[in-house]
C-alpha cells in the first residue's frame, strides 16, 4: 500500500487473520461486509443461513456462533438469530403462514404473540383457533385440512401452566402441521426438540443473555429445510441481530446453567415460603405439589422448574400494585431472567385493559403478582418480600 497516497492507505487498514492460534473466546465481528476473489463465490453465498459470510443482514461470524450454541444446546439441525424475541416469532410465523392458513394456538401465550396472531388473522386471513393447552384432544378435534401450525408455550406467562409437550405434539403427529414452543422461560430445564416439536423459540433476552443488557431472539430448527424457509424471509424481514448483541447473549450462555439452576432452587424456596403467608391466597409454581401440573413438571423439567412463580394477593388489585410499589431490593419491571429479581401486577401493567371477568379467562386474578427470581440470596429476597405483604395486606 505505500505507493497509494495517504488517503487511500487510510481507507484500506491490514486486516489480521490469525495463523498458528486462535482466539479462545468468540470476536465480535462488528463490520457488516466480506469481499470475494471471485464472483462465483460471492453469487453461492446468497444461497444459505450456512453459506460464506458477504453481508451481516444475512449472515455474520458473531451472530453464527451464538446461532451453532443453540443449535446445539437445543439438539436442532439449524438456528436463526434475530433482534429480539418478537423478532423470531415473527420470522416463524410470517415466514410459514399464507392466507387462508390456519393455526392452532395455546390460549395462554405472550401477550405480543397473541396480538401477532390477531393481526395476521385481520391482515392476511389467517385463522386462528385457541384451545386450552390441558387436553390434546382439543388439538385434534381443531385439526384441518389447512391446519399448518400448533404454537404452544413449554411454561405459559404468567400463570406458569405446563404444556404437556410430549403429547400435543403426538396429537398433530403425520399431518403434516408444524409444532412451535416458546420456551422462553425454562431454557436448559426443557429440550422441546426432544419431545417433538419443530422449532423452538426463545426470547434471549430473558435467561440465555440474563444479565439485563442486551436484547435478542431465536428460533431453533429439527429440520433444515424448514430453516431454509424461514431464513429466506427472515433476511427479507431484517431481523437480524447486531453482532455486539450476539456476543453478549454468547458470554451470557457459559454461565445460564449456574444461574438457572440457582434462580429455580431460589424460586422454590420463595414459593414455599409464600405458600405459608396469610396474605397469600395461591402460589403458581410448577414445582409446589399442590400445582395443577406438578407431576408433569417432574417428568418435562426434572432439574427445576424455572425462576418464575405468581401469586395471588387475599386484597385484590388494591394489595397487587400496593406489593409491586412497596419492594425495595426487588425491582418492578416487565422482564424475567436476569440476575437481578422483577415483580409486576399484571392486571395493572400488562393486562390493564382487561376487566375483572377477561382476567379470570386468562387464569389470571386481580390480585395476581409475577414474580422473576434472579440471584440474590433467597432470605434477602424473603424479607423485601415480607416488608411489602405487610403493607399490601
Amino acid at each position: 500500500m505505500t505507493a497509494h497516497h495517504p488517503q487511500t492507505r487510510a481507507v484500506h487498514p491490514p486486516v489480521i487473520v490469525p495463523e498458528g492460534s486462535r482466539p479462545l473466546g468468540v470476536p465480535i465481528y462488528q463490520g457488516h461486509l466480506f469481499s470475494f476473489d471471485a464472483s462465483d463465490a460471492l453469487a453461492a453465498a446468497f444461497q444459505g443461513p450456512d453459506e460464506a459470510f458477504f453481508y451481516a443482514r444475512m449472515a455474520n461470524p458473531t451472530v453464527r456462533a451464538l446461532e451453532q450454541s443453540l443449535t446445539d444446546l437445543e439438539g436442532g439441525s439449524g438456528t436463526l438469530a434475530t433482534g429480539s424475541g418478537m423478532g423470531a416469532v415473527n420470522a416463524v410465523l410470517m415466514g410459514l403462514l399464507r392466507s387462508g392458513d390456519h393455526v392452532i394456538a395455546q390460549a395462554a401465550l405472550y401477550g405480543g404473540t397473541h396480538a401477532l396472531l390477531q393481526d395476521l388473522a385481520a391482515r392476511w386471513g389467517v385463522e386462528v383457533t385457541f384451545v386450552s393447552g390441558d387436553d390434546p384432544a382439543e388439538v385434534r378435534d381443531a385439526l384441518r385440512a389447512t391446519t399448518k401450525i400448533l404454537y404452544l408455550e413449554t411454561v405459559a406467562n404468567p400463570t406458569t401452566h405446563v404444556t404437556d409437550l410430549p403429547a400435543f405434539t403426538e396429537a398433530v403427529r403425520g399431518t403434516g402441521v408444524l409444532t412451535v414452543v416458546d420456551n422462553t422461560f425454562v431454557p436448559l430445564l426443557c429440550r422441546p426438540i426432544e419431545h417433538g416439536a419443530d422449532i423452538v423459540v426463545h426470547s434471549t433476552t430473558k435467561y440465555l443473555g440474563g444479565h439485563g443488557d442486551t436484547i435478542g431472539g431465536a428460533a431453533v430448527f429439527a429440520d433444515a429445510s424448514v430453516h431454509q424457509r424461514v431464513w429466506e424471509h427472515a433476511v427479507e424481514l431484517g431481523s437480524t441481530p447486531d453482532p455486539f448483541a450476539s456476543w453478549l447473549t454468547v458470554r451470557g450462555l457459559a454461565t445460564m446453567p449456574l444461574r438457572v439452576a440457582r434462580q429455580s432452587e431460589s424460586a422454590l424456596d420463595i414459593a414455599r415460603r409464600l405458600a405459608g403467608h396469610p396474605s397469600v391466597i395461591r402460589v403458581h409454581y410448577p414445582g409446589l405439589e399442590d400445582h395443577p401440573q406438578h407431576e408433569l413438571a417432574r417428568r418435562l423439567l426434572p432439574d427445576g422448574a424455572g425462576g418464575v412463580l405468581a401469586f395471588e394477593l387475599a386484597g385484590g388489585r388494591d394489595a397487587g400494585r400496593t406489593f409491586s410499589e412497596a419492594v425495595e431490593l426487588v425491582s418492578l419491571g416487565p422482564s424475567l431472567g436476569d440476575i437481578a429479581t422483577l415483580v409486576m401486577h399484571p392486571a395493572s401493567t400488562s393486562h390493564r385493559q382487561l376487566d375483572a371477568a377477561s382476567l379470570a379467562a386468562a387464569g389470571i386474578g386481580e390480585g395476581t403478582v409475577r414474580l422473576a427470581v434472579g440471584l440474590e440470596h433467597p432470605d434477602d429476597l424473603w424479607a423485601d418480600i415480607e416488608q411489602a405483604l405487610r403493607k399490601a395486606s
